[in-house]
């Protein structure tokens, strides 16, 4: 095990092509889609800085420009914000940028999440870092990586978050088999990638947010490609709890999967209620519609 070492760096992968939100994503990265008016990656970076995370490490891949425009100074809009007295919106571009140390690196193919995860060997270095999949928007009183930092903290170990979900679900997910259970904190056994219902070791459902002790990156290097061509993490992290502990953390919060369609209208529809300046308009509006339709009136 790895010396203990404070959780700073936080890797984002966000080299997909985004295919299930074409069309809008020919041309945008999936990342930067809008839950109302924030960017899906802009909520799991604020997730990771209130977690004491300093440096954020994206691994982008081609169409991606985009996103390190977003967290960049946008000098032209700043200053014509400036000009039109427009301090409030002035404040909110600038604070983007002010946000974080980032750094990018690309994934020049398509290898899959473990692909993703190694390529940012170099930045990481030989410490303990978060990994967030943006696609999993957690909102929650504690932030979720930071429930897996605290667990990390207290044993060193790599530390994965779990959902239980229905069994008719399970094969899309990676999956974990437990050896014993504190409450909500779990010793893995094994992890098994999209099993079949029938053959599911739990229903406790890996989601996106790790915290990962370097010595994954050479069993990710070891690591065969799967059945799709894919370096699969689960499969580095199933190597690695042969011979060190993996613990799984079923986190408080309410987790929204922007990856899909649905996922994405419902966080649109809670965050949208959750702002003061939006939700008693917009729960008013979803009131009488909803009231519309069940009088069957369109």
């Amino acid at each position: 095990m790895s010396e203990r070492k404070r959780v700073r760096k936080g890797v984002f992968p966000a080299a997909g092509l985004g295919t299930r939100f074409l069309p809008a994503t020919k041309a945008m990265p999936k990342e930067m889609l809008p839950i109302v008016d924030k960017p899906v990656i802009q909520y799991a970076v604020e997730e990771a800085i209130a977690s004491g995370i300093d440096d954020i490490l994206i691994v982008t891949g081609r169409g991606k420009h985009a996103i390190e425009d977003h967290f960049d100074h946008s000098f032209e809009l700043e200053t014509i914000l400036g000009e039109r007295g427009q301090e409030r919106l002035l404040e909110m571009v600038r604070q983007v940028a002010g946000l974080a140390r980032v750094a990018y690196t690309r994934q020049k193919k398509a290898l899959g999440l473990g692909h993703a995860v190694l390529c940012a060997r170099d930045l990481v270095g030989d410490e303990p870092f978060a990994v967030f999949l943006a696609d999993d928007l957690i909102v929650g009183e504690v932030p979720a990586i930071q429930q897996l930092i605290d667990v990390y903290n207290e044993t060193g170990a790599t530390v994965v978050a779990v959902q239980r979900v229905p069994r008719d679900q399970v094969s899309a997910y990676g999956v974990v088999a437990v050896k014993s259970s504190d409450g909500r904190v779990h010793e893995v056994e094994d992890l098994v990638e999209k099993p079949k219902p029938e053959k599911a070791p739990s229903d406790l459902a890996v989601i996106g947010r790790y915290v990962l002790v370097p010595e994954i990156f050479p069993i990710l290097e070891e690591t065969a490609p799967g059945a799709k061509g894919e370096i699969q993490l689960t499969d580095a992290l199933r190597q690695l709890a042969r011979n060190d502990r993996v613990i799984a953390v079923e986190f408080e919060g309410t987790r929204f999967d922007t990856g899909n369609k649905l996922g994405f209208l419902e966080a649109t529809v809670e965050l949208a209620l959750a702002r003061e300046d939006l939700g008693p308009d917009f729960a008013a509006w979803l009131r009488e519609r909803c009231s519309a339709i069940a009088g069957g009136r369109n």
